[in-house]
C-alpha cells in the first residue's frame, strides 16, 4: 500500500513538473512572438485596412498575410458600392463581397461595409427609367430603400457598422446638390438612416466624409448631424476620411474635428487613411474621386525610389497622426488605413495617373516602414 502512494505522489510530482514546463515553453514562446500592430493598439482602437477586390479573391497571398497579422478590422475599397454590387437594375453580384465578409468573418475582424449611398460610382440605370429618362422623387424612394434594404438585410448580424451616406457635404458647408439631393433635398439622408436601421437595428450607422478638418466643411457636417439628431435619426459615428498630405492638414484642425464629432455624442472613425508624399496639382486638398489632371514629371518626383530624407519625413508625419490619435483613443473607435501596401493604393493614380506614392505603412514588398516600430513603441508606453 505504501509503494503505491509513492508511486502516485512520484507521478503527480512528474506530471506538475511537465505542466510547469509546458507552461514555461508556451511563456517564452509568447515572449518570442514578434509584436505586430493590432496587439500593441489593443484596447486603444482597432486598426483597420481596405481590401481590394484582388486580395479578396486570393490573388496576392502575400498581402492577406499582413492584413491577417497586423488588423482587426476591414473595408472593402470597391466591390460593395453600388456600381460594382448591381451594375444592372435588379441583377447584384455578390460573389466578392460574400467572400469579403466570410474573410473577416474567418480571421475574427471586425467588418465595415461601406457605402450605402454615394453620389459617385452609383450605376448610371440606378436614376433612368426604361426608356432612359430620369426618374421622379416617389421612384427614387422606392430605389433606395430597396437598394439599402437588400445589402444590409443580407450582412445583417455579421457587418458591425457600416457607412450609410458618403461624402454629401462641399467644403463650404453646404450640401452636395447631386442627384439624391436634386430628387429628394436633404431628406434623402435621413431617409437612408432610417432604413439601413430598420434593415439591421443592431448595426451602427456612420457618416462619412473627406476633408473634415477644413473648419467650414466640419462646422456644415455638425449642423447636418445635429439636424438629424433632433429628428430622432439613428445616426451613431461619424468617419473622418484621412486623406492627407506632408503639410496638410494641420494637425490642430485634425484635432479640433475629432472633439467636435465625439461632442455631438458620436464614435468617431478615422477612415481611409494615407499619406501622400506627392505634390499636388491643385489647391484644393480634398478626395474629389472626379477631379483629374494631366501627367506631368514634376508631379512624380520619385517614380523609382523614395529619398531616404523623404521617408523620414513621412515616418515622422504618420508618427505624429498617431500621437494624436493615441491622445484621443477614447474618442476613437477605429483607424483604417486605404490600403495594404504602396503598391495597391488609389494614390498612384488620383489625381494624377501613373505616378509613384508611397502613401501607407508597407512598402511594395510588403515590408514595415520604420514608423511602425515607432507606432507600436508609442502605443505601449
Amino acid at each position: 500500500m505504501k509503494n503505491l502512494i509513492y508511486l502516485f505522489l512520484i507521478a503527480t510530482l512528474v506530471l506538475s513538473c511537465k505542466q510547469k514546463a509546458s507552461e514555461a515553453d508556451t511563456a517564452m514562446l509568447e515572449a518570442e512572438k514578434p509584436l505586430v500592430l493590432k496587439d500593441a493598439l489593443a484596447g486603444k482602437f482597432l486598426l483597420g485596412t481596405a481590401l481590394n477586390e484582388r486580395q479578396i479573391n486570393g490573388y496576392n497571398p502575400e498581402e492577406i498575410e499582413v492584413v491577417k497579422a497586423n488588423f482587426n478590422s476591414i473595408v472593402a475599397e470597391n466591390c460593395m458600392k453600388s456600381e460594382r454590387l448591381v451594375p444592372e437594375k435588379g441583377k447584384y453580384q455578390w460573389d466578392t463581397a460574400d467572400k469579403f465578409v466570410a474573410f473577416g468573418e474567418e480571421n475574427g475582424m471586425v467588418i465595415h461595409g461601406h457605402t450605402l449611398i454615394w453620389h459617385s460610382q452609383t450605376p448610371k440605370w440606378f436614376f433612368k427609367d426604361d426608356a432612359g429618362n430620369e426618374i421622379d422623387k416617389d421612384e427614387l424612394i422606392k430605389r433606395m430603400k430597396e437598394h439599402i434594404t437588400t445589402v444590409v438585410t443580407r450582412y445583417k448580424g455579421r457587418i458591425k457598422t457600416w457607412d450609410v451616406v458618403n461624402e454629401a457635404v462641399l467644403d463650404d458647408g453646404s450640401l452636395r446638390e447631386s442627384k439624391f439631393y436634386k430628387l429628394l433635398g436633404e431628406d434623402f439622408i435621413k431617409l437612408a438612416f432610417e432604413t439601413a436601421h430598420e434593415a439591421d437595428p443592431e448595426a451602427e450607422l456612420y457618416y462619412n466624409d473627406y476633408s473634415t478638418s477644413v473648419p467650414e466643411k466640419r462646422d456644415g457636417i455638425v449642423r447636418m448631424i445635429k439636424k438629424l439628431q433632433e429628428q430622432g435619426v439613428p445616426i451613431h459615428g461619424v468617419g473622418m476620411q484621412g486623406h492627407v498630405g506632408m503639410d496638410y492638414p494641420e494637425l490642430e484642425e485634425f484635432e479640433k474635428t475629432i472633439e467636435a464629432f465625439s461632442d455631438l455624442g458620436l464614435k468617431v472613425a478615422v477612415t481611409e487613411f494615407d499619406i501622400t508624399v506627392l505634390p499636388s496639382p491643385w489647391k484644393n486638398q480634398g478626395a474629389e474621386v472626379s477631379a483629374n489632371f494631366d501627367y506631368e514629371d514634376r508631379m512624380n518626383p520619385y517614380p523609382d525610389k523614395l529619398p531616404d530624407s523623404v521617408s523620414i519625413a513621412f515616418n515622422a508625419r504618420c508618427l505624429d497622426f498617431f500621437k494624436l490619435f493615441l491622445k484621443h483613443e477614447d474618442k476613437l473607435d477605429k483607424v483604417t488605413f486605404w490600403g495594404v501596401n504602396d503598391g495597391n493604393s488609389w494614390r498612384n493614380n488620383w489625381p494624377v495617373g501613373g505616378r509613384t506614392d508611397y502613401p501607407l505603412l508597407f512598402d511594395r514588398q510588403n515590408k514595415p516602414k520604420g514608423v511602425v516600430d515607432s507606432i507600436m513603441l508609442l502605443a505601449q508606453k
